[in-house]
């Protein structure tokens, strides 16, 4: 990768933790949100030779439900896409990936102090002339935190989802954390926009009631459907890598967040397999530097 889908999920915050974001910001009822993210990574360095960069776009949009019991339920709808320029015409292994999902987040609490998160997922990534239905996936995200003390929850999650072009189902351990470490402060998990698989890690200083900073990582890891032409026709792209993320989010009133970002990607990888799974080819690639904003609207 580099997925557009994946550098939200780094600086913007717990999804789990907080809720969906918008959730905490009112007692019961309906609220709405929607996000958006654009990114652009610089070119990098293959070992197969050449280089390539990416430029990709992501939006969601959906609503959830808040109880008077304190419990939540939403459903929403994401839209990512991104291209792929590779500076040799003879080793392109792919073009424009499509990224389309729905998400069901669902929180309740147990007890006086717990509270389960589940996110159940349905996804379709795959490439411009590909049949959807070729790059579709599903899984969940679930897990459970305690209340230990005023300034920290903490508890253990895990992920199971499927997977293009292998057997079985793919499941991670997971660590949900939100942490008050000192004032202003704040060590956090969440999955957030576009996550393709566990939460990342963000540590954030709070300057003003408007103006934060922060700092985020996480490993990740997207599969996609090819078309029937090109080096592997009806096979499976993969592009890994750890992106690191420095992100100045402003945030004026509680329903408008902006935030621009940049950072690096770390140990990347691309993978591209035949359709009967047999590996073509595997190249690392150089870190990449990475620049994007981000925008949340909530009503």
């Amino acid at each position: 990768m580099t997925s557009v889908t994946r550098f939200l999920a780094v600086y913007g915050g717990a999804f789990f933790l907080s809720a969906t974001g918008a959730d905490a910001q009112q007692q019961f009822g309906w609220a709405t949100q929607f996000d958006g993210l654009a990114v652009y990574q610089g070119n990098a360095g293959l070992s197969g030779g050449g280089q390539f960069s990416a430029e990709r776009a992501f939006v969601r949009g959906g609503a959830f439900y808040r109880f008077d019991s304190g419990a939540s339920a939403g459903l929403f709808l994401s839209y990512g896409q991104f291209s792929y320029d590779f500076s040799f015409a003879g080793n392109q292994p792919w073009d424009r990936i499509r990224d389309v999902r729905i998400s069901a987040p669902v929180r309740f609490s147990v007890g006086n102090s717990a509270t389960v998160f589940v996110s159940p997922q349905i996804r379709w990534d795959y490439e411009d002339g590909a049949s959807s239905s070729d790059g579709y996936t599903y899984g969940v995200f679930a897990g459970i935190t305690w209340q230990v003390n005023p300034k920290l929850r903490i508890g253990p999650a895990f992920g199971a989802f499927s997977e293009l072009g292998a057997d079985g189902t793919e499941v991670f351990p997971a660590l949900l954390v939100d942490w008050d470490i000192a004032p202003r402060w704040n060590l956090s998990t969440g999955t957030g926009l576009g996550a393709t698989q566990g939460p990342g890690v963000i540590l954030s200083y709070q300057h003003t009631d408007a103006l934060s900073f922060s700092l985020g990582a996480r490993s990740e890891r997207v599969r996609f459907r090819l078309d029937n032409t090109g080096l592997a026709p009806g096979g499976v792209g993969e592009d890994r890598s750890v992106p690191v993320v420095l992100s100045v989010d402003y945030q004026p009133n509680p329903a408008v967040q902006v935030s621009a970002f940049v950072g690096a990607e770390l140990d990347g990888r691309l993978t591209l397999d035949a359709a009967n799974g047999a590996q073509i080819s595997r190249q690392d690639y150089d870190t990449a530097p990475i620049v994007g904003f981000a925008a949340r609207i909530r009503f």
